[in-house]
């Protein structure tokens, strides 16, 4: 065989071996995003926590679980601002509760929001379903008498970026906080596996939704991230109008590695956006 013929042959098989590898994560991108799924809820409901809610969000189309937990507070009168959280794709609203609880006690009620198909919720988690999902927890807070809705943040951690992200394009969102989280599923796709974004069925484009939004946005992101790379981060923070890149050394789910600075840095920003009031 010649030369060219030999040349030709490789290619080929490059082109069909590529072909198989792309049409593979196509099929199974979903598996792949959505591994929560197989995860089921480990733990009790938090109902011994005074003022908690569980709620059930995103009907008629799914049933997805919410767990309200009021803010810690000196007036039982005064409405208090509000956070709604929304997780990475490995983990349980039942993960967060007590990691969260500083929040609270800033005087921060929260809002944990399971995904579709996760956890003790039916349904499907996809794009659609998530966002709808989250939309209709904002909605629900919105109309507490004891929620200032005008002082809701919308935080997202990883894949939780992205619902978290699409809010701001929906609702009027007080603040938005991205922690670890992804410039878009097509950028990553291409970055990780040399897929083209076209593939992606959900495409989480937060880059976008950031520059559209014109609030202020604090990105936390590990410098040694090996899951969604550190660029994300600072690309997110590039795009956005009001934002800044808080920067720790340390992975994806080692973060952050000092919980007290994580902590004072998130008290700064809610202080800064108003969310909070400066003592």
């Amino acid at each position: 065989m010649s030369g060219a013929r030999l040349a030709i042959s490789a290619l080929s098989i490059a082109v069909v071996a590529y072909l198989v590898y792309g049409a593979f994560f196509f099929l199974m991108q979903r598996q792949i995003t959505y591994v929560g799924v197989q995860l089921r809820a480990a733990g009790p409901v938090p109902d011994s926590v005074p003022g908690f809610e569980r709620i059930w969000l995103g009907a008629p189309e799914v049933k997805a679980e919410g767990w309200y937990l009021p803010a810690i507070r000196d007036s039982a009168t005064a409405r208090s601002p509000a956070l709604i959280f929304t997780h990475g794709n490995a983990e349980l609203i039942d993960n967060w509760p007590l990691l969260l609880e500083p929040l609270r006690q800033m005087g921060v009620s929260l809002l944990l929001v399971e995904y579709p198909g996760y956890g003790r919720s039916e349904g499907v988690p996809n794009e659609t379903t998530i966002v709808h999902t989250v939309v209709d927890a904002y909605d629900w807070l919105a109309a507490r008498d004891d929620v200032d809705g005008d002082r809701i943040v919308a935080m997202g951690r990883s894949l939780g970026g992205g619902p978290a992200a699409a809010l701001t394009g929906r609702r009027q969102v007080a603040a938005l906080v991205l922690e670890s989280s992804f410039s878009s599923v097509a950028a990553l796709a291409w970055q990780l596996y040399r897929l083209p974004g076209f593939l992606a069925k959900d495409r989480y484009d937060n880059r976008a939704a950031v520059a559209a939004y014109d609030g202020p946005v604090l990105i936390i992101h590990g410098i040694n991230d090996n899951i969604i790379p550190y660029s994300h981060g600072q690309m997110l923070s590039e795009a956005a109008m009001h934002g800044r890149l808080v920067s720790y050394r340390c992975g994806h789910n080692d973060c952050p590695p000092n919980w007290d600075d994580y902590w004072a840095e998130m008290r700064v920003f809610l202080r800064e956006a108003e969310v909070l009031p400066i003592e």
